[in-house]
């Protein structure tokens, strides 16, 4: 699966960049979340909020935008550079740190990568946004065990707001580790979520493909394919279940938009070579 590095850093579980949705380069279950700490002091305190924040804290909030911003364009080396300066400012955003360990990963700098992880971790032990993108990146490198401790974690705090994607990433990884049931279980706890999120949708049937439960899976994915979000694996997945199925209208249907659509694509290269066991 290939995502679209623009959707990946705009978050687009359940929203699409202006070229359209796509779904596997670079997932976007890494999506950067600023959650800021709130505090209190035995009630008798006003809440903490931006107001309160020092000079420095202030300084490495601005490099930290920037740096946001840098990343959500592409542009890592800029990212990497502001995100020093806001680490330089103030040591004690976690924000930072995570927005450090994104980069590194995007940079295949694995160690480093989860030094900044690890170390916004320690600034706020609780940061499910962090405890999800540090278990994406261990599920990547591997160490699945450790990958679903960070998931679990991450799915059992009760602020966080993005559950969804957290399910769906951790079915992906339990479906790039072999365990099929409980991959599905995930992507379908994913699903039951957010019903109309297309990225989702196209995980779940991709992984009820695999086990060659197509009749599930065409329901899944002929409403992605119907829908603004439809892209060149959506189509290319939706000709391949066609074809299991002995529905050659469909498979001729969905070709021809494909061909339409995206002619550039790697699936009509694949489509072109009647190579469907990709």
């Amino acid at each position: 699966m290939r995502f679209d590095a623009r959707a990946f850093a705009a978050c687009v579980l359940g929203r699409a960049g202006a070229h359209g949705l796509a779904f596997g380069r670079l997932f976007a279950g890494l999506c950067l979340v600023a959650m800021l700490a709130a505090c209190t002091s035995m009630g008798k305190t006003d809440l903490s909020t931006s107001a309160d924040d020092t000079e420095a804290r202030k300084r490495a909030r601005v490099y930290l935008e920037l740096a946001s911003t840098y990343f959500s364009d592409g542009k890592n080396t800029y990212a990497l550079d502001a995100v020093k300066q806001s680490l330089a400012a103030d040591n004690g955003l976690f924000e930072a740190h995570n927005l450090r360990g994104l980069i590194y990963m995007r940079m295949n700098e694995p160690t480093l990568a989860e030094d900044g992880f690890r170390k916004a971790l320690a600034v706020q032990p609780q940061a499910a946004a962090v405890q999800h993108n540090y278990g994406w990146f261990l599920c990547q490198q591997g160490r699945m065990g450790e990958a679903m401790a960070q998931f679990a974690a991450a799915l059992a705090n009760p602020n966080y707001d993005a559950r969804a994607k957290t399910w769906m990433t951790q079915g992906m990884c339990q479906a790039k580790a072999g365990q099929a049931a409980s991959a599905e279980k995930s992507l379908l706890m994913a699903f039951q979520l957010e019903p109309t999120n297309p990225v989702i949708s196209y995980n779940l049937a991709l992984q009820l493909f695999r086990q060659a439960n197509y009749a599930r899976a065409q329901a899944f994915i002929a409403p992605v394919n119907a829908s603004q979000w439809a892209n060149a694996e959506t189509f290319w997945l939706g000709i391949k279940l066609a074809r299991k199925s002995g529905d050659g209208a469909q498979v001729t249907a969905l070709s021809a938009t494909l061909r339409k659509r995206f002619p550039q694509s790697r699936e009509v290269s694949l489509l072109d070579k009647e190579v469907f066991d990709d």
